[in-house]
Order: structure tokens, then C-alpha cells, then sequence
């Protein structure tokens, strides 16, 4: 069960699959023109936005499809992008679009890998970081993003405690995995000296084994969905947001680091629905680090198992593509 956010896109996970090369590619996130132009009249809004008010939390959006482009609807763009065969002159793009809001750039680098025979297996891309190959890698990346103009939070390799899903990094060992976070942020903060790091677990039992140091780790992210077919058929009801949140929150707490939503995504019924849009943003007692919740504005690319299909998350519903 995992979210669209996994994987760099629909056209370029099929490429990585089959091996074939690739031209460089734009970071995912940021909508083009057409989509904000085609956004008004071409979808309806639906009861799923996240409801914001003046004791909500901050709300950032994952927004390909430009739903969240009202400045005062959204504080944190989210960007995904692999760290190769990536065309990083496009970050200036989403820099203007997030300066023009007053948004935080949250950037998600999917440590992707692949060869002209075959995709890098699980270990050799571990060697590689590991042994400096990818040194360069992530030197680029994060050299394009000292050019920006917008405040960046780098999220590297998330979800590795979710061993379930199709990550090579999620299949390492805990002090693999460390080893690999903590050289790529000292490799990241020789050319970017403002960004602060986030480490975004999935919020699973376990995920200590693979928090890499409290001088690494600025913010803590968590992912949460809650599609309510799912939540009948495995729980007997509805779940709520605190309730899908509440384990994962409390195994990351202990850190004392600041803690987001780094991909929130909720699919059902309109009580379901609604649910959700008013929970998601509000300040609880029992989770005092909260500080933002991020949507997750699209569709799931891989189906969830036992035949739950790919929810759509997204906070419209189309009329016309």
C-alpha cells in the first residue's frame, strides 16, 4: 500500500522497469500553464480540500495539477525529482512559482538509479553511495537548490522503513541506510548551506533502526492515507486522521524535532471525505509537534493490494483532461 509519491512518474517508472535510458526529465510537482489555465473549467472542487482557518496548522500541497495555486491556499510546494538524468535548470521554475506565494520549497530526492543494461539492484546502489560514486549526484542537486530564491526543505530516500514497496532503499539495513542519509546531507551542505533536512519515515514499528542522528534531522516527515474502503475492510469502520496518525507520530516524538505530513492523501465517501478536510488541519493536544500536513494532490500510480485499485486523492474531479 503505498502512495503516487513513491516512484519519480507514471512514463518514468515504466522506463526504469524496462531499462531503457532516459532524457533528462523536469522535477514532478510544479503544474504548467496549461493545468492552471484548464483547472477552473474543467474540474469541480470537491468537499476533500483541506479546510484552513486562522488556528489551522500550515498546508502545503503536492500540485501537479495546480489546484492549490491560490496563494493563501497552500505554504509548501512539494517537488519530487530523481537525482539523475533530472533537467535541474527547471528548479528556477518552481522557485519563481513558490516565491510568488510565499511558499517553502519542500524537494523530495528519489536516489533513482538505473544502467543502460538493467536498473542498479538494491545493494549496488548502497555501494555507490556509500563509496562516493553518487557524490556528484547530490552535489548537483543540491547546488541547483542554493541558486533558489525560496526558503528548501530536503526530504532524501523517505519512506525506507516501508519494506513492502518498490524503493531499492527501502531494503537496506538500518545502519545501511544511515550511513547513506548522513553522507549525502554532509555532501549537500557543501553547497547548500540554508536548506534544513527532513528524514521521512512511513511511521512504521521499527523505524528507529534507521534514524540517522538528531545533527542531520531539522524536521521529521510522515506519510498518512486514508482510503475508507480499505479502513472498513481491515478495522470494521471508518478511521480517522488522528487514529491513522497517532502510532507513526508517537515512534517519531521522541526525537523532538518539529514533525509534518509530508504526504496526506484521503479518498471516500463525502462524510468520509469531509471528515478528513476538517481534521487534517487542526492543532491537537495530543500531537504538539505537528507542525504542517503536505497533500498529496494526485492520483496512486502502483494499486494498493487486495484489490483497492489506485485511490485518487486529488481534491477535484475532472470533467475533461
Amino acid at each position: 500500500m503505498h502512495s503516487l509519491s513513491k516512484v519519480v512518474a507514471l512514463s518514468l517508472t515504466s522506463l526504469l522497469l524496462s531499462g531503457a535510458m532516459l532524457t533528462a526529465t523536469a522535477p514532478r510537482g510544479v503544474p504548467k500553464a496549461q493545468s492552471l489555465a484548464m483547472t477552473a473549467p474543467s474540474a469541480t472542487l470537491s468537499i476533500k480540500r483541506p479546510i484552513v482557518g486562522p488556528e489551522s496548522i500550515t498546508v502545503g500541497a503536492y500540485d501537479p495539477h495546480g489546484d492549490f495555486a491560490e496563494a493563501l491556499s497552500s505554504k509548501i510546494e512539494h517537488l519530487f525529482l530523481p537525482w539523475e538524468d533530472v533537467d535541474l535548470s527547471t528548479l528556477t521554475f518552481a522557485d519563481n512559482y513558490a516565491q510568488a506565494r510565499g511558499r517553502t520549497l519542500l524537494i523530495s530526492v528519489e536516489p533513482w538509479s538505473w544502467s543502460r543494461d538493467w536498473r542498479q539492484s538494491s545493494q549496488e546502489l548502497l555501494r555507490s553511495i556509500v563509496d562516493g560514486s553518487r557524490d556528484g549526484n547530490m552535489a548537483a542537486v543540491c547546488s541547483a537548490a542554493a541558486a533558489l530564491k525560496s526558503p528548501v526543505i530536503i526530504r532524501w530516500a523517505q519512506e525506507m522503513d516501508e519494506t513492502d514497496n518498490q524503493f531499492s532503499w527501502s531494503h537496506w539495513r538500518g545502519v545501511d541506510y544511515v550511513e547513506a542519509y548522513r553522507r549525502m546531507v554532509r555532501v549537500c551542505r557543501d553547497h547548500l548551506k540554508t536548506a534544513k533536512y527532513m528524514w521521512s519515515p512511513k511511521g512504521n514499528e521499527g523505524l528507529e533502526a534507521f534514524y540517522p542522528g538528531d545533527d542531520v534531522v531539522d524536521v521529521v516527515g510522515l506519510s498518512i492515507f486514508g482510503l475508507q474502503q480499505y479502513d472498513r475492510d481491515k478495522t470494521g469502520r471508518d478511521q480517522t486522521f488522528s487514529e491513522r496518525l497517532s502510532p507513526g507520530y508517537g515512534r517519531v516524538a521522541r526525537y523532538g524535532k518539529p514533525i509534518m505530513v509530508a504526504e496526506l492523501g484521503y479518498e471516500g465517501d463525502d462524510s468520509y471525505a469531509r471528515n478528513w478536510a476538517e481534521s487534517v488541519t487542526k492543532r491537537y493536544a495530543e500531537f504538539p509537534a505537528l507542525s504542517a500536513v503536505v497533500y498529496f494532490n494526485d492520483r496512486e500510480v502502483y494499486p494498493w493490494p487486495d484489490g483497492y485499485g489506485r485511490p485518487d486523492w486529488r481534491i477535484t474531479r475532472q470533467t475533461i483532461n
